[in-house]
């Protein structure tokens, strides 16, 4: 009888050793799914499905929005894009709380007065949609999808983009163009044809990726596809790589000219391999600033101006260049003043209106009518101005023609500026005519032909000439 009793007790201590072991098994196999990244695989060798309900998501209320707007950086998918504006969040200190009035004031979210819970409006779910069909559907015109496969997934996107319209918006939808496709076209004709038959919508194209074509691309490029290396027999131009750096697009004509090696400054020491130094513009420039302070950029800066090499600021870069910059009503957060790098005699105070306008000027006691655009928020109090627009505005402030700033997105775009900057430091024998505008325009002539080789420009022809 005890022997009995033993063995039965054996058996359930070695059931419960086991319920241990497996249960020390699932632990284990947590631990190796915690430690996964993206695009790494896990051999699976059998699994159970359990059928279990999920808690909903934590609903935000009027404090927790703020600290999540404050850190939205952070939660961005995309690694290349969140690497580059992780420190950045939506709107500042000052502004956050009257963003969230405005969008309740505007019915996309509504506010409970006694637990502060915040919930989206029909209106504010609806708000992607609104934002990509709502002037097609002003303009009741016709909608062509273009999708981009470079970044994956594209058969999910496509049909989701579609089938997640409203039936009326649907219908705008004609076609639908797959671009920055890489490798041969023959191997997407089975994915063609699958998109064609989920979605009940021609597919109009299949583009291939044009890495030869030179166009200006998006704000958002990664700074980690610039080049960052120098040339010994060509001008460095180094542009310093801010933290909330803006309009890569300025210096898209130094990156093509014969003459040049632009490359972008990532550490103090770099700065020392440029003939000509530009502190580009800035989306929070006080922060900027003090960023070069605290990194031992702003003085490598002034050392090399010291040592006569060229500087020059636009738009924030002009305003970092100054005396003093000013901030008395927290637009751009809680730095409310910070001293300039003093490189040229102006002083600049932020204010909430922003300037945002297209000029035509003149550089300097040039005759030639010069183009570019202005985009910034704050007033800049100069007196040894740069440019004079048709309407005797006056712009930026000079010190020599080796120190100098201005507002003016696409000041260097203009030949006569772009000559300027460039004389200190050419040979007498190395100037090169080079007419950036000529060869923008030939970039999108190589655009154009590339989309007509690819895409059924015909049949767009006719969906934009036929509203159904």
């Amino acid at each position: 009888m005890e022997k009995k009793q033993t063995k039965k007790y054996t058996d359930e201590e070695q059931n419960v050793e086991k319920e241990d072991e497996s249960d020390t098994k699932n632990i284990q196999n947590l631990d190796i799914l915690k430690e996964l990244k993206k695009g790494q695989e896990v051999l699976v060798k059998n699994y159970e499905i359990k059928e279990a309900e999920t808690s909903p998501p934590t609903r935000y209320n009027s404090g927790t929005i703020i600290l999540a707007m404050e850190n939205a950086g952070k939660l961005i998918e995309e690694e290349e894009l969140r690497e580059q504006i992780k420190g950045a969040g939506i709107g500042t200190s000052a502004t956050r709380a009257e963003i969230m009035k405005k969008l309740e004031r505007i019915k996309y979210i509504e506010i409970n007065s006694k637990t502060q819970i915040i919930t989206p409006t029909k209106k504010g779910e609806n708000i992607y949609d609104i934002v990509n069909m709502s002037m097609a559907a002003y303009a009741k015109a016709n909608v062509i999808l273009v999708a981009d496969i470079d970044r994956g997934g594209v058969f999910a996107s496509v049909y989701g983009s579609v089938m997640l319209q409203t039936p009326e918006d649907r219908k705008r939808i004609k076609g639908i163009i797959i671009n920055k496709f890489r490798g041969d076209l023959r191997l997407f004709e089975q994915g063609r044809e699958l998109i064609e038959d989920l979605c009940k919508i021609p597919v109009l194209g299949v583009v291939p990726m044009a890495n030869h074509i030179k166009i200006d691309e998006e704000d958002s490029v990664a700074i980690e596809n610039k080049n960052k290396t120098i040339s010994g027999n060509k001008i460095n131009v180094g542009v310093v790589t801010l933290p909330h750096i803006s309009n890569f697009t300025d210096f898209n004509v130094l990156e093509q000219h014969p003459e040049v090696n632009l490359f972008y400054i990532t550490s103090p020491a770099e700065i020392d391999n440029a003939d000509i130094i530009i502190i580009p513009g800035s989306k929070n420039t006080l922060a900027d600033l003090n960023h070069l302070r605290i990194k031992g950029f702003a003085e490598r800066i002034i050392r090399a101006r010291e040592a006569g090499k060229s500087v020059i600021g636009i738009c924030g870069g002009y305003q970092m260049m100054g005396k003093m910059i000013t901030d008395p009503d927290g637009v751009e957060g809680d730095i409310r003043e910070l001293p300039g790098l003093g490189l040229l005699p102006v002083s600049t105070t932020l204010t909430q209106s922003k300037t945002t306008r297209q000029v035509q000027f003149r550089f300097l006691d040039s005759e030639e009518i010069c183009e570019g655009y202005e985009i910034h928020m704050g007033n800049t109090e100069s007196s040894a101005t740069l440019t004079e627009d048709m309407d005797g505005n006056k712009d930026g402030s000079l010190a020599d023609e080796r120190c100098f700033g201005s507002y003016i997105h696409g000041i260097l775009d203009n030949s006569v500026v772009l000559d300027y900057i460039l004389a200190p430091y050419r040979r007498s024998d190395s100037k090169t005519d080079f007419d950036y505008h000529a060869f923008k325009e030939s970039q999108y002539d190589a655009l154009a032909a590339w989309l007509r080789e690819y895409v059924d420009i015909d049949r767009i022809y006719k969906i934009m000439t036929n509203n159904d």
